[in-house]
């Protein structure tokens, strides 16, 4: 017997069902919104990784040499790769692009929980745009896309902030400070000590009061005390660019669930402006949900045009927990709406019936094993059936057939004829008891 590996899942079917749902929410909100789907591939050449963060990030991919010696690795992420498939057609693409996709990534590494070494998520982009709108338009599609879930302002968070805002602020400090590393270090904040945390701004260049009271400026969040410690052009650009953002976000209904928290900082250092994290509201889900925001830089740093661009990418492990934790997440269990019972000689009518119901859409099982009577009645309570229509050959005479309803145990004659006739979804009460 094989064993499944480490940090991979499977899904049976009532999982799946479950995830489907999901899944189908999301992508018919981006639908709404008139993002596209596309689709791209597993595989991608390493360089796109380890050209920007260097050989040490092989350890974190599942890379490998492919038989025609290529470095290869299955994609850890989205982005490098549709930022490769804009520069590929960027005179074509119209503006601004608006793109999604659900797929899995891998990554090797630590196994805990929400984060798996294969992994699901739903990007959502927009290029070609550096307007606050394509910032709220963004934060607008995951408020809808969550409440759309079932959850509500209760349930989740998003926590704005913007990467402009802490790099001017670090800046002002001089060239002594590294900002990349400064940043990061805030981004850690929320699972460090206080000491901890004070700690890694001081390696990156403050000293230790100068780390202590930038610590407790950005914890406070108070955008005009920003302007006024800083006083740069930088940072009062980044401030009235979040403003406008969150301007544009109550215009679109989704300033309710946007805090400004500027300890929001995002790890990657591919983001330029606003970013967003996504957090259950409750705290009960220790980590981010999912995060986002603009990256005006990616798309010229793979030789493209400059092309601003923003998105975001919930998770389907994590989304989960946090619908879990609000008591929304889909039953975890197979449903069938048809079961046709087929008992003796009737596999020509049973199949008619099973056809036409179908054909208007419905899920529909039949026997396939050549089970018996009780046997099959037994599966169809199996599958959560909800009605099951038994064409059984004495019924036939009759010109009849029986319809069952699963869940009361009550059952009706039916004209064979006449079923399923022109009613779209018929059921017991359809018919003369």
């Amino acid at each position: 017997m094989y064993d499944r590996i480490k940090g991979f899942r499977d899904f049976y079917p009532g999982e799946m069902a479950a995830r489907r749902q999901a899944i189908d929410t999301l992508e018919e909100t981006a639908h709404r919104y008139g993002f596209r789907e596309i689709g791209t591939p597993a595989l991608e050449r390493a360089e796109m990784w380890t050209d920007k963060s260097g050989d040490d990030i092989v350890d974190e991919l599942y890379a490998f040499e492919d038989q025609g010696g290529r470095h290869v690795t299955l994609t850890p992420e989205l982005t490098p790769t549709v930022a490769r498939m804009v520069v590929a057609k960027q005179q074509e693409l119209s503006k601004p692009i608006k793109w999604f996709s659900t797929r899995p990534f891998w990554r090797y590494e630590q196994v805990q929980q929400g984060r798996q070494r294969e992994f699901y998520q739903t990007n959502v982009d927009i290029f070609g745009s550096s307007e606050p709108e394509a910032d709220a338009e963004i934060l607008a599609w995951a408020a809808d896309a969550l409440t759309g879930l079932g959850l509500t302002s209760e349930h989740f968070e998003f926590r704005v902030s913007h990467r402009d805002i802490l790099g001017g602020i670090f800046e002002t400090y001089g060239d002594d400070v590294d900002v990349e590393a400064a940043i990061r270090a805030v981004d850690k904040s929320d699972k460090l000590e206080r000491a901890e945390y004070h700690g890694l701004l001081a390696d990156a260049g403050l000293d230790r009061g100068d780390a202590e009271d930038v610590a407790d400026l950005i914890a406070g969040g108070d955008l005009e005390a920003v302007v006024e410690f800083a006083d740069t052009e930088r940072v009062t650009a980044a401030v009235e660019n979040l403003q406008d953002v969150l301007a544009a976000a109550e215009d679109f209904g989704a300033r309710e669930y946007c805090t400004i928290s500027l300890e929001t900082a995002r790890g990657l250092d591919y983001y330029t402006g606003v970013v967003f994290e996504c957090f259950d509201s409750a705290g009960d889900v220790s980590r981010s949900i999912f995060g986002g925001g603009r990256y005006d830089d990616l798309i010229e740093s793979f030789d493209g045009q400059p092309t601003p661009a923003v998105g975001v990418a919930p998770g389907h492990a994590t989304l989960p927990l946090l619908m879990q934790r609000a008591g929304v997440w889909p039953a975890e269990e197979v449903t069938t709406d048809y079961y046709i019972l087929s008992v003796g000689d009737t596999r020509s009518e049973a199949s008619r019936i099973a056809r036409e119901l179908r054909n208007r859409g419905h899920v529909v099982e039949s026997d396939v094993a050549g089970r018996s009577f009780g046997a099959q009645l037994g599966y169809a309570d199996s599958i959560n059936a909800e009605t099951t229509v038994i064409v059984g050959e004495r019924d036939l005479e009759n010109d009849e057939i029986t319809v069952k309803e699963m869940a009361s145990g009550d059952e009706v004659q039916a004209p064979v004829d006449s079923f399923p006739g022109d009613v779209e979804r018929p059921t017991i009460d359809d018919f003369d008891a």
